[in-house]
């Protein structure tokens, strides 16, 4: 008889040995991100402002690609499970293909567009030079990291999770190294940031998958592998995974047009905010990471109990750390926001930010989890209702309540009653959720 998954083991433990890798490269990432803004911050407001309107529209190209990631960890580790190597690269072959011809169609149709975008997103006339020269070069980093991305789930579905995380902190740092040649060195602006992303993508890639190829986990031979069905397949798993991720991204699009309204200097702060904000959850991004793959093994090995018990050490985790760091931001925000910030305004509008927001990170957190613990299960549904009511009955009418009440200070406290409303909410829907499958 096969051992059980786990058996007899600390979960705690397990969690962490299969969370570590994938935190150290999701902190250089957020690293690299928050070190771009320091950089254009050095060019003024403008470009700032102007990096703001493309986080939005960054999301919804992030959300593609890790719907279609989360599609290919569950199917190519089932065909593992199933003994079917060859279905295996094969189905990571179609990933890659797919996904990356996807994530091209879209960055066209965002460049195509993006006159009408920026207008929609409420950019000034005097922000528009800056948008334009900018988003060609990021659109093209955009792509390439889908590119590298899916190079990263081939690796994780099959069980390495410390090769993607290495390649994500060696990405991070060729950034932040590239980040000052190509800005001020070269002269090339706020474009110079792209260029940099897109020559660090470049080589982690070439990295990547040549491990990948080496470790003969990528294929595709059409004519022994039924695309058709696979792609049925995918496109089954990662349709809903992937409205859970676009979620967040449309969310951030009416978002930016209510604190545009306030201007330069408010989309200034919210983008500093908002590299703060990923630099806070970044555990809980590499916990969405680490659980789905030990979750599937137990559920699918009937230990819902194990599963429960695993969802509580991650929950109790985030919660006590996220509570910490939001303790720091808002003892040391006198010191940081006025490092950050190019002028007075920005710096107290970033001053209120980390007041209020950072103490509901915790809240978020939790809901983080649970759609990524109720697409493992096997609810995609649920993750999509926990996503949809989160933002669009929760975060966005406070914020527009908190902004109509009290200005730019208002929408902050939004924040952080909407964020704690979702947390709340997202956990009593996964309980539900656990007791239907337990008597399922």
């Amino acid at each position: 008889m096969q051992q059980k998954y786990l058996a007899g083991q600390s979960l705690p433990r397990a969690l962490f040995s299969m969370t570590w890798p994938m935190l150290f490269g999701a902190v250089a990432l957020m690293s690299f991100q928050l070190v771009d803004s320091i950089f254009i911050s050095m060019l003024g407001v403008q470009p700032l402002a102007a990096l703001g309107f493309t986080l939005p529209l960054q999301q919804l190209l992030i959300g593609v690609q890790v719907g279609i990631g989360i599609a290919a960890t569950a199917l190519i580790s089932r065909a593992i499970g199933a003994g079917d190597p060859d279905r295996a690269k094969n189905l990571g072959g179609l990933v890659v293909v797919a996904g990356c011809c996807l994530s091209l169609v879209l960055c066209t149709l965002i460049w195509l567009l993006h006159t009408p975008l920026l207008k929609a997103l409420g950019a000034s006339a005097e922000l528009l030079p800056y948008t334009k020269s900018y988003w060609l070069p990021w659109l093209s980093s955009a792509w390439l990291g889908a590119f590298l991305y899916f190079a990263n789930s081939i690796s994780r579905a099959n069980g390495d999770t410390r090769l993607p995380g290495l390649m994500m902190v060696v990405t991070s740092i060729l950034n932040m190294l590239l980040d000052p040649l190509f800005i001020f060195t070269f002269n090339l602006g706020l474009p110079g940031a792209a260029y940099a992303t897109i020559v660090a993508y470049a080589i982690s890639a070439a990295v990547m998958y040549s491990r990948v190829l080496k470790n003969q986990w990528l294929a595709f031979n059409r004519a022994k592998f039924a695309t058709g069905p696979a792609l049925a397949e995918i496109a089954k798993i990662s349709a809903p995974a992937m409205l859970s991720q676009l979620m967040p991204g449309s969310a951030a699009l009416l978002a930016t047009r209510l604190v545009a309204g306030y201007g330069g200097s408010a989309i200034a702060a919210w983008t500093l905010g908002s590299r703060v904000e990923l630099f806070s959850i970044v555990i809980v991004l590499a916990l969405t990471m680490s659980l789905p793959p030990m979750i599937g093994r137990l559920f699918g090995s009937q230990q819902i109990a194990r599963v429960h018990h695993l969802v509580l050490v991650a929950v109790r985790f985030v919660i006590g750390l996220q509570v910490i760091i939001a303790l720091f931001w808002m003892a040391s925000r006198w010191l940081i926001a006025p490092a950050l910030a190019p002028d007075l305004d920005t710096e107290t509008y970033l001053m209120s930010y980390m007041l209020w927001v950072p103490i509901s990170y915790a809240a978020l957190g939790v809901c983080m989890l649970m759609v990524s613990v109720c697409n493992a299960l096997g609810m995609p549904m649920r993750a999509v209702w926990i996503s949809t009511l989160r933002l669009f009955f929760c975060y966005l009418p406070a914020l527009w309540l908190g902004a109509a009440l009290a200005g730019m200070s208002g929408l902050y406290i939004g924040v952080l009653l909407g964020n704690v409303a979702a947390g709340l909410l997202s956990w009593q829907l996964y309980q539900r959720g656990l007791k239907h499958l337990q008597h399922g």
